[in-house]
């Protein structure tokens, strides 16, 4: 078969041989095909890969709340026992009015324990979410063992009182002449009391009925 012997006028298409009709089928059908996997499917198969990650994400999503709904008695009990504690804690802040009494324990039990102030000057209240913090800036001389027990007499009042920023230095290098088993401390003394001022006090009230509520 010459090719050059076939008119390949397309109007004259049914006269070419069986082979290049077949052909020309064939790159057509190909065409066709290509046009179709290109318009239809490829999309059809990317929204069903999009369509399998969501659904992975929803099953995690779904594992994670399935998993939080069965430890939801647990996160309750917490809740109450933390909402507890907080309400202890709240009941062992000083009032303002208590304050006055706590700083005179304060001295009172640095002084029942042989120390001797140099400084005992508390500072301006600073307001926090729901309560005051009232730092006290102390100096006290005495011996290893007495600072101890003030320390630790300290931690047991009845009310929140913390200690930070502890310098000791022996007192015979501030002094000439100082006894040699003296130790001059330098600390903050930190008390707290419920903030009743300006919007804490809207934030402390509503949280104190709240946690009042915890038997």
């Amino acid at each position: 078969m010459n090719l050059s012997d076939i008119n390949w006028d397309f109007n004259a298409s049914g006269s070419w041989p069986g082979v290049v009709k077949a052909g020309f089928i064939g790159i057509v059908s190909l065409v066709l095909a290509g046009a179709w996997v290109y318009l239809d499917t490829l999309p059809q198969i990317t929204e069903l890969e999009d369509s399998e990650k969501k659904e992975l994400d929803l099953k995690a999503e779904f594992e994670r709340k399935q998993n939080k709904a069965n430890n939801l008695h647990d996160y309750e009990v917490q809740l109450t026992q933390i909402e507890a504690q907080l309400y202890e804690m709240i009941q062992q802040m000083p009032t303002k009015e208590e304050v006055a009494s706590l700083l005179v324990d304060i001295s009172q039990m640095g002084l029942s324990n042989g120390l001797e102030f140099k400084l005992f000057k508390p500072s301006i209240s600073i307001n926090k979410d729901f309560y005051s913090e009232l730092p006290i800036n102390l100096q006290v001389v005495g011996k290893y063992d007495q600072l101890g027990l003030f320390i630790s007499g300290l931690a047991s009042l009845p009310r929140i009182v913390t200690v930070h920023d502890i310098n000791l230095i022996p007192y015979s290098a501030t002094k000439i002449g100082g006894s040699s088993d003296l130790i001059l401390m330098n600390a903050v003394i930190k008390t707290y009391n419920e903030n009743s001022d300006g919007t804490s006090s809207g934030k402390s009230s509503e949280r104190k009925r709240k946690v009042g509520t915890v038997k």
